[in-house]
């Protein structure tokens, strides 16, 4: 890691618990080496910062809209931290290749299923494009919910700490050993992976997963260890 790497991390270390009070009780199920996806929720607003803060000196990549890079200081942000440009709505296979690549290199590769930012904290339906990158990476996947968050820019202006809170599940591989990839199939992994996320979650927040449907559990399967 370069001396810039280290000093963000530090800086935004520091920001992150003058702003929030963090709670985060197991953490310590992410393991601290090998290959991770992570599946998590969405408010677009403190959780990455938090995760690159807390994780290190795991490293950590995901995918960001390519128009984010119109933004210079998000520019060089996300070039420091290796973030991968996608172009949504086509099938941007430089950006999967370069997603297998980051955790062939052990990275941490987080992945947000609702495509978007869920502003009132309360989950939206996934979309299936983002079963892709796990599918082909066959790696142990992590659901990680958090909450709290969405909050975040409304108490910044009154100068509010965020209250955040963060909980970690228990991984879990794909079974599609043999599964023919329909958009429905992958819609339905895509649909287990965040019923894996919901159930992390107070109940007010899982939204559109709020209950999981009978059958649920057909292409997911909870594992002990990261291998």
């Amino acid at each position: 890691m370069s001396p810039v790497y280290r000093f963000t991390a530090f800086v935004i270390n520091i920001y992150i618990r003058i702003t929030c009070r963090i709670h985060t009780p197991n953490l310590d199920k992410f393991p601290m080496k090998g290959p991770l996806i992570v599946v998590s929720n969405h408010t677009g607003q403190i959780e990455v910062p938090v995760l690159f803060a807390l994780l290190q000196p795991r490293k950590i990549t995901g995918w960001a809209k390519i128009e984010t890079w119109d933004n210079w200081f998000l520019n060089w942000v996300f070039n420091l931290w290796g973030i991968i440009p996608i172009r949504r709505g086509e099938a941007d296979t430089s950006a999967l290749r370069k997603a297998i690549e980051a955790l062939e290199n052990e990275y941490i590769f987080g992945i947000a299923p609702e495509g978007t930012r869920n502003k009132t904290g309360r989950l939206l339906r996934a979309h299936p494009g983002a079963v892709l990158l796990a599918v082909r990476s066959g790696v142990p996947i992590l659901p990680v919910a958090h909450w709290g968050g969405e909050a975040y820019l409304k108490n910044l202006k009154s100068f509010r700490r965020t209250d955040f809170h963060l909980c970690v599940g228990e991984p879990f591989r794909l079974k599609v050993d043999g599964v023919k990839m329909t958009k429905e199939i992958r819609q339905q992994i895509a649909d287990e992976m965040m019923y894996r996320v919901a159930e992390l979650m107070p109940q007010e927040y899982r939204g559109a997963y709020e209950k999981a449907p009978e059958g649920m559990g057909t292409f997911t399967e909870t594992i002990k260890a990261y291998s």
